[in-house]
């Protein structure tokens, strides 16, 4: 039998960030659907299209002049998108995700194509190495669903992982990114992205104004009354915010855009394309 007041007390306003549920990526189902949904080359639901990451590579590649032999870090690299067109171009790659799913499709990309990428399962927030990269991206406003515990922490191990120096390269959504909050829908479905079973899934959005915080939560019950819950929070910022905040972590920021393309920064961008420089 559903248990209909758990799910009342999951549709309440949570403090932000407040954790709950199980990341998505870690759900064997819906992992397997993230990562179509990865490599899906129509939409940009998961990662932006191809052509799109081949000319934000080429972009970061002269932007940062890497060369080949450079050492360099993807966190957050899912199916290795960035990572093998990095490889192709002579660098020394590394790879961190959390997704079992998403490594296991890179590995056999990069040993189909005879790369050689260090790919890693692991929490980029556990990352410890030290003096060791000379670039490291963390793309797709990954940065945003983070608390801010959180981003202090990652700020601190990407600081300490890059040679001094060494560059930060991440982009973060505006509030002009952000339409859904307040979202409440429902639906019932035979199969789809959540589940293989007959589900319903309810839809809920709140949106925390002040803190320029957002979430999308999704609680599922498929056809054994089990409930699954998915949440997650997204970080808005403005140029100020996001510049204090990546100084504050040890970077200096050598330039803002409106894209990882090298377009001019826009106060009404929906995304801000960040690269900053270890200074500490």
């Amino acid at each position: 039998m559903i248990d209909i007041r758990a799910i009342l007390r999951l549709m309440e306003r949570p403090a932000p960030f407040e954790p709950i549920g199980q990341p998505i990526w870690r759900d064997e189902y819906v992992s397997r659907q993230l990562l179509a949904a990865h490599l899906d080359p129509n939409t940009d639901a998961a990662s932006r299209r191809p052509e799109t990451v081949g000319r934000s590579v080429a972009w970061i590649i002269d932007t940062l002049q890497l060369k080949p032999g450079m050492a360099i870090l993807d966190l957050g690299c899912g199916p290795g998108l960035y990572c093998q067109r990095l490889a192709r171009a002579g660098m020394n790659v590394t790879g961190v995700d959390f997704s079992e799913t998403s490594l296991a499709y890179a590995r056999k990309q990069a040993s189909e194509e005879g790369l050689q990428i260090d790919y890693r399962l692991q929490n980029y927030l556990e990352l410890a190495d030290k003096n060791r990269f000379d670039a490291a991206l963390l793309i797709y406003g990954d940065y945003c669903v983070l608390s801010p515990a959180d981003r202090r922490r990652l700020l601190t191990a990407v600081r300490d992982s890059l040679v001094k120096g060494g560059r930060f390269v991440l982009d973060v959504t505006t509030k002009e990114c952000q339409k859904n909050s307040g979202l409440r829908a429902w639906f019932a479905a035979e199969s789809g992205f959540w589940s293989d079973k007959p589900h319903i899934v309810l839809e809920l959005g709140f949106c925390y104004p002040d803190e320029m915080v957002s979430y999308d939560q999704y609680i599922v019950i498929d056809q054994d009354d089990i409930i699954r819950v998915f949440r997650n929070w997204c970080q808005d910022f403005t140029a100020e915010s996001i510049r204090t905040e990546l100084e504050s972590g040890g970077f200096r920021v050598l330039g803002l855009y409106s894209d990882l393309l090298g377009s001019p920064y826009q106060e009404d961008s929906s995304w801000i394309g960040i690269v900053a420089e270890r200074t500490q």
